[in-house]
């Protein structure tokens, strides 16, 4: 071999050695995807836990390939959350968790959720979740551009009030109720006799002190968290609807994490539902406590009167089927009659 053909031969294998290890930075750029995932509550609330966990499994499960930032409070999206949801169809938001009651406004099935007393227990409401019904909710935001990654559950709601007891479903009448701005709450508590006042979530706490309005509903860990026990005296177990929170990311972002790592993601969120649905239902009973601590009279509804609310309730079913869809309204009636 003379000079020249060694030359060349060795450049030839510089430039092939260049060209692989190029290709390698090029891969492991591509992989390193940084991402936001926006909640509305504190760190320290469910969502915000839940979160983080699904943070570290991503972080865990990719090798640090993929990695979410969590920012609570709404600091993303200024605390309106109809407004989150369209940042995340937009891309302007990567991640978000978010209940299924706020969904509800842009896709319509989600309202079968929480059709007022729907589900008779947690295991009913998770199944619900895993099942059919929950993967063609997930499918359903894709029209938005969103990405559904998993639901999990949320505990009933509950009413607080400032100073009237609510233990029959007459003491509703002529309560001023924050609700959120979904049709199907509105109604609940309008034939409940209730006066229903939708408003944004971070304008709750102020419209609660200026006894604006006179009480909220919410999942037990939201009074405590946000510290309505300061401004309301009563948690009345009402326990009207279910609701969930959803996990999503805008298909932006999901087009942004390689491909070789989606399944992980998903894992990871699969994963931090199964461990939050055990949590959210083990704790209920504890924040209860937690409330009664911080001077909240927990107030059961007396005999029969649960009986009288659910037949008023009920009675909404009928002027929500066009909303939902027959066809998906039946199939979650049937699936929890089953």
């Amino acid at each position: 071999m003379n000079n020249k053909t060694k030359t060349l031969t060795t450049t030839k294998y510089h430039v092939a050695l260049l060209a692989i290890t190029m290709s390698m930075l090029g891969s492991q750029a591509h992989a390193a995807v940084n991402l936001r995932l926006a909640v509305p509550d504190p760190a320290q609330s469910s969502v915000g836990q839940a979160a983080s966990r699904f943070a570290e499994l991503v972080d865990e499960k990719t090798g640090g390939e993929v990695t979410f930032q969590v920012f609570p409070d709404g600091v993303l999206f200024s605390g309106d959350q109809n407004a989150a949801i369209n940042q995340l169809g937009s891309g302007a938001l990567d991640g978000l968790i978010l209940a299924s009651s706020v969904y509800a406004s842009f896709e319509p099935r989600m309202n079968a959720i929480s059709l007022p007393y729907l589900f008779s227990d947690y295991e009913q409401l998770q199944a619900y979740l895993d099942g059919e019904p929950g993967q063609e909710l997930l499918q359903s935001l894709s029209r938005l551009n969103i990405h559904g990654l998993d639901f999990f559950l949320r505990t009933f709601r509950n009413v607080t009030t400032r100073d009237t007891a609510i233990t029959t479903a007459d003491d509703f009448s002529g309560i001023t109720l924050r609700t959120p701005n979904n049709p199907l709450f509105v109604e609940l508590f309008k034939a409940l006799g209730a006066n229903p006042t939708p408003m944004a979530f971070s304008e709750v706490y102020s419209a609660l002190q200026l006894e604006a309005i006179d009480g909220q509903e919410n999942p037990v860990e939201v009074p405590y968290n946000n510290r309505f026990y300061e401004v309301q005296g009563h948690l009345n177990m009402t326990q009207h609807v279910a609701d969930a929170f959803l996990l999503a990311l805008s298909d932006n972002a999901w087009q942004r994490i390689p491909e070789e790592y989606r399944d992980e993601v998903q894992q990871a969120a699969n994963e931090m539902t199964a461990e939050r649905n055990q949590i959210e239902i083990d704790q209920e009973q504890e924040i209860i406590e937690k409330l009664k601590d911080e001077g909240m009279q927990v107030n059961q509804l007396a005999d029969g009167e649960l009986e009288r609310i659910q037949a008023t309730a009920q009675g909404v079913y009928s002027e929500f089927s066009d909303t939902i869809g027959e066809e998906f309204m039946q199939k979650s009636l049937d699936f929890v009659n089953q």
